[in-house]
């Protein structure tokens, strides 16, 4: 009996021991470690969440309730309507344009050598804080060519095809010959040959005249010829000069284009020399001179990059640069671990590379381009520095979006209920996008 107890003693089940989980850690200890992870994460995002639940549904006191009005004004606010239609036009451009420049550079750095130090490079941007990037491209854009880098390259193309005008300030002086007419001047009384003409001009400063410009020459008389001078009528020192005379000190002004004009029509036209000289045919006889408005057009001063219709479209090109390079890294990652037997075989079969790279390399980037796409439409959503830093004063509005408008309703409008209802519809639009995400890693993860 006592050994048939014993027997059953020892078949007798033992006690449950505390489960441990894969890592061999009991629950109890894993709990305790990620408590200060739960209580952070409580009190700096599920409290503010909820809290900006319950004053999007309060008056601007917070005492009151004020229903679904602070939703209705996301739909009716002209400021949040701009800011709206600008986060749709952000999600739409900047990560599809950073996404194909990151997979642009992450295929073609493949096949350089120097690939690594590009990637460094392209990457770089990445460590410069959306203050500082901000700071750079409102100098970048700056309307000035000597200052914005941006207009200093797109003035010095256009000014190789189109060149500016040396003479935008010129204009008559004192008992001068000429009358202004349709943005340019045009003298008073008809020429004749052999009589010299004076076409005096103020107005440029000397150091602005153009670079051959020389010391104006009195023309003399040419029998059946239309002859003259233009030039900066004006000497430093006060009664130095003779008004309507050419002094010694006195520069021509090289280039300027003179038409005579009969009945309406130019019958003859030249261009002044670098002394301020010219001549004109005896068709010229009986016209009147003019100085067409092409002399004294204002030079070109670029792009106004920070003006209202370009606003956007500036500051997603500076997203794009800090931004393409993240994309890039990650789909290089990805672009290491896909199989190389697929592109051989692609090339073997006769596929150029175009078709490779359509056919076989971007569907089988496709999980990876779609996470990286998700991730910055995440960040696009809640895009705040830039915006808020680039812009004027004067174009601010034009590129408003949610994050800077609940920034102004919340500190500087005080209408904290309708600012709780922008965070919470930026919440709601943030959702999908990271549900998707999250989805595609586990997938990936699965795999």
């Amino acid at each position: 009996m006592t050994s048939a107890t014993a027997a059953g003693a020892s078949a007798a089940p033992a006690a449950p021991k505390s489960r441990k989980s894969v890592t061999g850690t009991r629950k109890t200890v894993a709990a305790l470690f990620l408590l200060p992870a739960l209580v952070l994460l409580g009190a700096l995002v599920v409290y503010p969440i909820g809290y900006s639940v319950v004053r999007s549904f309060a008056d601007a006191s917070g005492d009151g309730f004020a229903g679904f009005d602070n939703y209705k004004a996301l739909f009716t606010d002209d400021g949040i309507r701009t800011a709206l239609k600008n986060n749709i036009i952000w999600v739409v451009f900047a990560p599809t344009v950073s996404t194909a420049l990151g997979l642009v550079f992450a295929v073609l750095t493949e096949r350089v050598r120097w690939g690594t130090a590009f990637k460094l490079v392209v990457f770089m941007p990445m460590a410069i804080s959306m203050l500082a990037a901000g700071i750079i491209f409102r100098l970048v854009y700056d309307q000035d060519p000597d200052r914005g880098v941006a207009n200093a390259v797109w003035v010095g193309v256009h000014d190789t095809f189109a060149q500016s005008s040396a003479f935008p300030k010129a204009h008559p002086g004192r008992e001068s010959p000429l009358t202004a007419q349709a943005g340019g001047f045009i003298t008073r009384t008809a020429v004749r040959t052999g009589r010299p003409v004076a076409l005096p001009l103020v107005g440029v400063a000397p150091d602005q005249l153009p670079s051959g410009a020389k010391k104006a020459v009195q023309a003399g008389p040419e029998p059946g010829r239309i002859t003259g001078t233009t030039w900066q009528d004006f000497t430093r020192g006060k009664g130095v000069g003779r008004l309507g005379a050419v002094d010694p000190p006195e520069l021509g002004y090289a280039g300027m284009r003179i038409e005579a004009v009969k009945d309406g029509r130019v019958v003859a036209s030249t261009k002044a020399a670098a002394d301020g000289t010219f001549t004109l045919p005896a068709r010229a006889d009986g016209a009147r001179l003019r100085l067409p408005a092409a002399n004294f057009k204002e030079p070109y001063n670029g792009v106004d990059w920070l003006g209202p219709s370009l606003v956007t479209p500036a500051i997603i090109g500076a997203y794009v640069w800090m931004w393409a390079g993240f994309a890039m890294v990650l789909i290089a990652a990805g672009l290491a671990g896909m199989p190389r037997e697929l592109l051989e075989a692609a090339r073997v079969d006769g596929a150029n590379e175009w078709q490779v790279f359509r056919r076989v390399t971007v569907p089988l980037l496709a999980p990876v381009l779609a996470v990286v796409t998700a991730t910055l439409m995440i960040n696009v959503l809640k895009i705040f520095d830039l915006v808020f830093i680039i812009p004027p004063g004067s174009s601010q509005d034009d590129a408003n979006v949610l994050a800077l408008e609940l920034y102004r309703k919340g500190f500087s409008e005080d209408r904290p209920g309708i600012a709780s209802a922008i965070a919470v519809f930026l919440l709601l639009l943030v959702i999908p996008v990271m549900l998707f995400n999250i989805r595609r890693l586990r997938r990936e993860v699965r795999r």
